[in-house]
């Protein structure tokens, strides 16, 4: 099967990253070039793996069939949606977009240009999300905690559309039911933004979420627990580790789940290329990015009009 042609646009941390897995991938991809307003960082990259540079995006068009878009939260709808409307197959870092009518032009794009959109939510991938989802149906509640060291990126977005979505994300896809009420709250310390937060939020089916997030905690924790009937289910995303507890008439008994640990980011970014490849629709479209991105809009709506109630 013949490669696919991609670009990358964005080469901050984030960008590095991509660079890396999809130098792995190149069986199925030919990196064509990368595009960065920090021409020295690009250059250095570039370097580091034998690849070109191009100083503006739109030069790609007509040499490549994908782009991998890692670039500031407030960019992305301007650069994706040349490169829908040029028919080139997209890849997102989270979030899609800062604001909904965004995300709804990029997903009309790609509808009428017949092009994969896909969007970075990368908890989806990890193993041991993977390993407990089958197990995690109908959930009575859902405790999340999303812990960070400060990041000096990012700060264009608050905590919510910052880490706080990729729990989101994982929510939305677990319980399948309306979401009721939101409750929120959270406070700016370093930057003008929240970067700590706290939301509950309640299902019609009766599921309940409490979820936090903090980007200035002195360590870094990834979890998720899940209360269902009759059994809880523990995660650790960073460890790549889940546990179930079930009780029966002799007590409560703890279980690992057989678990194979892979780097999540290659595998979504290879899921990106072989959707284009096989043209099957990616795990995480436009339309399921843009519903966290909904949610995430109103948590942070709530925090900040929660703070302006109290002073």
């Amino acid at each position: 099967m013949q490669k696919i042609n991609l670009a990358l646009v964005g080469c901050g941390h984030l960008g590095s990253r991509h660079l890396k897995s999809f130098h792995t991938l190149r069986n199925k991809v030919n990196i064509i070039a990368i595009c960065d307003t920090d021409d020295t960082k690009a250059k250095a990259l570039a370097k580091q793996y034998r690849i070109n540079t191009v100083k503006d995006y739109t030069q790609l068009i007509g040499k490549i069939d994908a782009v991998s878009i890692c670039t500031p939260t407030l960019t992305h709808a301007k650069i994706a949606r040349f490169f829908l409307e040029n028919k080139v197959h997209t890849f997102i870092e989270k979030p899609i977009s800062y604001t909904l009518e965004e995300a709804e032009i990029l997903i009309d794009a790609a509808e009428r240009n017949h092009t994969k959109l896909q969007v970075g939510h990368v908890e989806r991938f990890n193993s041991a999300f993977v390993a407990i989802a089958p197990l995690a149906a109908n959930p009575l509640f859902i405790e999340c905690h999303r812990l960070n060291l400060f990041p000096n990126r990012s700060l264009d977005i608050g905590v919510v559309m910052d880490l706080m979505i990729h729990d989101i994300d994982i929510i939305l896809g677990l319980v399948q039911s309306t979401i009721k009420d939101i409750q929120a709250v959270g406070i700016n310390v370093l930057t003008d933004k929240e970067d700590i937060a706290n939301a509950r939020i309640t299902f019609t089916n009766g599921c309940v979420c409490n979820v936090t997030s903090s980007r200035i905690s002195p360590e870094v924790t990834r979890k998720i627990r899940m209360f269902i009937q009759n059994a809880y289910i523990s995660l650790d995303y960073a460890k790549q580790e889940a546990f179930i507890y079930t009780k029966d008439t002799k007590g409560i008994h703890k279980k690992s789940l057989p678990i194979e640990k892979e780097e999540p980011l290659k595998k979504e970014l290879e899921h990106f290329i072989d959707s284009i490849r096989e043209d099957t629709k990616p795990l995480v479209s436009g339309k399921e990015a843009k519903e966290a991105l909904k949610v995430a809009l109103e948590i942070t709506h709530k925090i900040w009009e929660h703070k302006k109630s109290i002073l």
